[in-house]
């Protein structure tokens, strides 16, 4: 069984960058859907990005295309979310989850994702 652990949240203005990691341990990930999703008081949680095993597309939510990035790093294994110019509606609970992957794209919603992480937060201010 996948473990998951979120790193690199913090408290940072408006405009200023953050990398959030997401180190893996157990059966690996190399083979499954990898995905950022976030959470705000109030909201549902929701996908902020995925990445498809060996490459493929890469889903943003439309709300950070341009500003943030998706990447892995096989030998560490260990998921990245770089966020570039950060906004206040950015702030939220930020997990990592892996889910199967079945060929056609991963899923953006969180109910097929099966291993989270226990989250890290990140809150910007104005």
């Amino acid at each position: 069984q996948e473990q998951l652990v979120e790193s690199g949240g913090g408290s940072v203005q408006a405009g200023r960058s953050l990398r959030l990691s997401c180190t893996t341990s157990g059966y690996g990930y190399s083979n499954k859907c990898m995905g950022w999703f976030r959470q705000a008081p109030g909201k549902d949680r929701e996908a902020v990005a995925t990445l498809p095993p060996g490459g493929g597309y890469t889903y943003y939510a439309d709300s950070v295309k341009g500003r943030f990035a998706i990447s892995k790093d096989e030998a560490k294994k260990t998921l990245y979310l770089q966020m570039d110019s950060l906004k206040p509606e950015d702030t939220a609970i930020y997990y990592c989850a892996a889910g199967a992957y079945f060929g056609a794209g991963c899923p953006v919603v969180p109910g097929p994702y099966y291993a989270w992480g226990q989250g890290t937060q990140v809150t910007v201010s104005s």
